[in-house]
């Protein structure tokens, strides 16, 4: 399809029936959606889209025609959601690039506040992106897995050391492993356990 490309991030309290009312207002507006992810975390649907338009709007525009559409009025009966919409720009691609790898961090412990900012300002700092990112809290336990982008000119045993280091200063256990270890080693566990 040979169009326009945009973003499209849609926000609200989860129910039944969000992804197909934003894919039919997609759909409504002689749309395609190329990629999309879409999570729920403590009750609120989120989801991020990129699509393909045939004609250009403005994001304002844009945003309004899908939250007014026939297929949200229908599918979401007209409750409370956000949509934002801004025009594509290519990004690099996602994907580790040669002389990147792709890394896991896991930290687990007692919840206190700033968790996140203490290990993601720690990572920023070195010039490791975070490509995805899962944080829980379950009773008094807090629970961070993140996927991580490490470039090969960065001494990984350092950076395992460091945030190990900063785990025990704030009580947790912290891991970092290379993506097919970790795989592997939680495909081992299921196998084990089935």
């Amino acid at each position: 399809m040979n169009g326009v490309r945009y973003v499209l991030s849609v926000m609200s309290g989860d129910h039944p029936g969000i992804v197909a009312g934003v894919s039919t207002a997609v759909d409504e507006l002689g749309g395609n959606i190329v990629s999309c992810s879409q999570t729920v975390l403590d009750g609120y649907f989120t989801f991020i889209t990129v699509i393909d338009l045939p004609k250009s709007y403005e994001p304002l525009q844009l945003a309004e025609a899908v939250r007014h559409s026939g297929g949200c009025k229908t599918l979401l009966g007209g409750s409370g959601f956000q949509v934002i919409a801004d025009y594509y720009e290519a990004k690099p691609a996602a994907k580790a690039a040669s002389n990147e790898d792709v890394f896991v961090i896991t930290a687990f412990g007692k919840d206190r506040p700033g968790i996140v900012k203490e290990f993601s300002r720690y990572l920023a700092g070195h010039g490791i992106n975070i490509t995805d990112l899962y944080g829980g809290r379950n009773d008094d336990d807090f629970v961070l897995i993140g996927q991580l982008v490490i470039p090969d000119n960065i001494n990984i045993r350092s950076i395992q050391n460091d945030l190990e280091a900063a785990g025990r200063e704030y009580g947790f256990t912290v891991k970092v492993q290379h993506n097919n270890i970790f795989t592997a080693t939680n495909r081992i566990r299921n196998c084990v356990r089935d």
